[in-house]
């Protein structure tokens, strides 16, 4: 099947991603957007998404991503196509009704946890990001080296530059073939996956000298509080990568990183070196994500969080 079969004869096509965007969904979610502006030139197609991260600024139109999007909302507007990129409809966020309004909405993800929220649902947990996923469902005379930079960046950023067990050599491939259209990849791998501001370098040494493990050693928690947030003047970006630096902290199986929203309220993220299906410990809470990487927001003191967290990750481990 191919995308543009669905939306032949479309004029109108709205795009959205999940809240708090991750390099797969900006990827996944601008690369449909620069395919189908090249393959129906004469549709009008709006991006839904939270601000992303400065690192992204090298995927080409990223100026056109609606974030401020309450008028759109107030509105009658309708779309002929709506897609849902990387997640199911709940985690859209406020999108989520110009989702449900559309004549035909089309889920394409690859979270094992998601059951599908579409008139068409694409939803293959083997593959290791949406993107790759994405990458199949065009045509290939279609890509170019802006839509192949696009789907690189996503794919590098859910296999941790293909270093996560979600790298298949059917993922390889894939980026060998995106790669051949000649962009600087070595420079978009350094800029976009492993460089950090100073801000950044200092709150995750702060996060990881904080840190504290449990279970014999084999989990490990750190947390971040609006207090520190405010002192280092950081937001949720500039949390990035401070759960994976967690784990892989020798003789750790599981890391959790959390940081405050609000009073008695955090943001989880969590990684596993394989023992740990911490997607299965998400779900519990109204989560998800994938075996080794997932994520949900939880309510209550710092403790009970971890307290409640623990209780889960100690039956996988026994």
């Amino acid at each position: 099947m191919k995308i543009i079969e669905e939306v032949r004869g479309a004029k109108t096509i709205g795009i959205g991603g999940h809240i708090r965007p991750d390099g797969d969904c900006v990827g996944s979610v601008m690369g449909l957007y620069l395919y189908l502006k090249k393959a129906l030139p004469d549709a009008q197609i709006d991006v839904y998404l939270e601000k992303p991260a400065d690192i992204f600024r090298c995927i080409p139109d990223i100026d056109i991503i609606k974030s401020d999007f309450e008028k759109d909302i107030r509105t009658d507007k309708t779309y002929d196509v709506f897609f849902a990129m990387d997640c199911n409809a709940e985690r859209l966020g406020a999108v989520e009704p110009l989702y449900e309004k559309a004549d035909k909405r089309i889920n394409i993800d690859h979270h094992i946890s998601n059951t599908g929220c579409g008139s068409l649902n694409i939803i293959e947990p083997e593959k290791s990001s949406t993107c790759e996923l994405l990458y199949e469902l065009l045509e290939k005379e279609q890509i170019d080296e802006e839509i192949a930079k696009t789907l690189y960046i996503g794919i590098i950023h859910d296999t941790g530059v293909f270093k996560y067990s979600n790298t298949s050599p059917q993922t390889l491939q894939v980026a060998a073939e995106l790669i051949s259209f000649g962009f600087d990849f070595p420079r978009l791998i350094d800029e976009t996956f492993y460089e950090k501001t100073y801000i950044q370098n200092q709150i995750m040494g702060r996060a990881v000298l904080e840190s504290i493990r449990f279970l014999d050693g084999k989990c490990i928690v750190s947390m971040v509080d609006r207090k520190a947030m405010k002192f280092y003047q950081a937001d949720p970006k500039d949390l990035d990568g401070i759960v994976n630096q967690l784990r892989i902290v020798k003789g750790v199986e599981c890391a959790i990183f959390m940081y405050e929203t609000a009073p008695m309220e955090y943001k989880v993220s969590m990684r596993s070196n394989g023992k740990v299906d911490v997607a299965e410990i998400a779900m519990k809470f109204g989560g998800g994500g994938h075996v080794r990487a997932a994520g949900c927001n939880m309510k209550g003191t710092y403790y009970d969080t971890i307290n409640n967290l623990s209780v889960h990750i100690e039956e996988q481990l026994q």
